[in-house]
């Protein structure tokens, strides 16, 4: 039987159409290239069929069902097997989805940022959803999944990748740019700034292959759990200077993280390493609030300088710090307070002599005033 009576025997009542158990891929190809000249072809309300020879985008069915027969359709006639007389094309057949398809997830590192107020470095990372849409049907199969079969995994694995990697990029420039404190960012405050941005960068990797990244969905950055404790801890600090009035309450806070660390450096006898390296980390705490004193400063309007172990000496002109009150003594003439010394510096009279520091026995203890003890005879000069 020639190919004449086997399309009249019912080939040539072929229907095309996409199975149920593949309507929910965003792209479907049709196993057979051989299709008889008269077959059905049935396209559903949310795709699009393409036809394709040797590579090259011949024509496009939408929504409906059609009869392939080439003296209505005038592109069909291009795909015509000569050897059959007219009687089967020769195509490839791809069902596109024109859906929106969700929630498809993606995640990952972004990397360290530093925040702009405490200054620390902090890991961000990133996960949520994103939804895409085939905006060019044609340049999707000649641009991305190629003539061969579809790969859903590699497809939408592809696209992840580009999400995660434009959403690294905008957020770490949004946050330089912008000095995001990294814990709002985290709290979703600057989402709906962030979901922009990176659907807009995105979309210059997505484009050429006839793709839209439509939302984002779910999207949250992230950071580890130590480096948060970093952060509320800083920021903890800070509102308390705030609260207790600036440099004072600075001072305050200082003096009480420098003996509280002094006393947890005591407590592991001298660190793992031995020596002061426990005396050494727990005196770093009280350092570190050095970046509080700045905040402090921002409240009262003084800009005091703050030196911190490894800075160079202040420049400039600076008055040494007076004697303190215990080290001065009296003038018997004047009655000034004068540093110690044989005559005053204010009238030059002579100075007493500082009164002999008291002195006790080796022997028995008793106090003493002279070379030998009054009680039991010993020298004690």
């Amino acid at each position: 039987m020639g190919i004449k009576g086997f399309i009249k025997d019912g080939v040539g009542q072929m229907a095309i159409a996409r199975p149920d158990e593949y309507k929910g891929e965003i792209l479907w190809k049709h196993p057979d290239n051989t299709i008889p000249n008269g077959a059905r072809l049935t396209v559903g309300s949310d795709e699009i069929a393409l036809f394709f020879r040797d590579g090259q985008f011949m024509g496009r069915f939408p929504a409906g069902r059609h009869v392939l027969d080439s003296d209505t359709i005038p592109f069909l006639g291009q795909l015509v097997d000569k050897l059959t007389d007219g009687n089967v094309f020769r195509a490839e057949i791809f069902y596109v989805s024109l859906l929106e398809f969700t929630g498809i997830k993606f995640g990952g590192r972004i990397g360290k940022l530093r925040d702009p107020e405490s200054g620390l470095a902090t890991e961000l990372m990133v996960h949520g959803t994103f939804s895409l849409r085939v905006e060019k049907p044609a340049t999707l199969v000649t641009g991305l999944t190629g003539m061969g079969v579809f790969s859903g995994d590699h497809f939408y694995g592809w696209f992840r990748e580009q999400v995660l990697k434009t959403i690294r990029d905008r957020l770490a420039e949004l946050c330089v740019k912008k000095q995001w404190p990294l814990l709002k960012v985290t709290s979703g405050a600057y989402t709906e700034e962030v979901e922009e941005s990176v659907i807009e960068g995105v979309q210059r990797h997505c484009e050429s292959y006839g793709i839209s990244i439509v939302r984002l969905g779910n999207f949250n950055v992230n950071i580890n759990r130590e480096d948060e404790k970093r952060l509320e801890d800083f920021y903890e600090k800070a509102a308390y200077i705030r609260m207790s009035g600036g440099m004072e309450g600075y001072s305050q806070l200082a003096d009480a993280e420098m003996r509280m660390g002094a006393a947890k450096g005591l407590a592991k006898g001298g660190g793992e390493g031995g020596g002061n390296s426990g005396l050494i980390d727990g005196a770093g705490l009280g350092m570190g609030l050095a970046v509080g004193q700045q905040i402090a400063n921002q409240q009262s309007g003084a800009q005091p300088q703050v030196n911190l172990p490894g800075d160079p000496p202040p420049t400039g002109n600076s008055t040494p710090n007076p004697a303190s009150s215990s080290e001065l003594v009296t003038c018997g003439e004047c009655q000034s307070q004068v540093s110690p010394g044989k005559f005053c510096s204010e009238c030059g009279s002579p100075l007493a002599p500082p009164e002999p520091k008291t002195k006790f026995c080796s022997e028995c203890g008793s106090q003493v005033s002279g070379n030998f003890c009054s009680e039991c005879g010993t020298p004690t000069g």
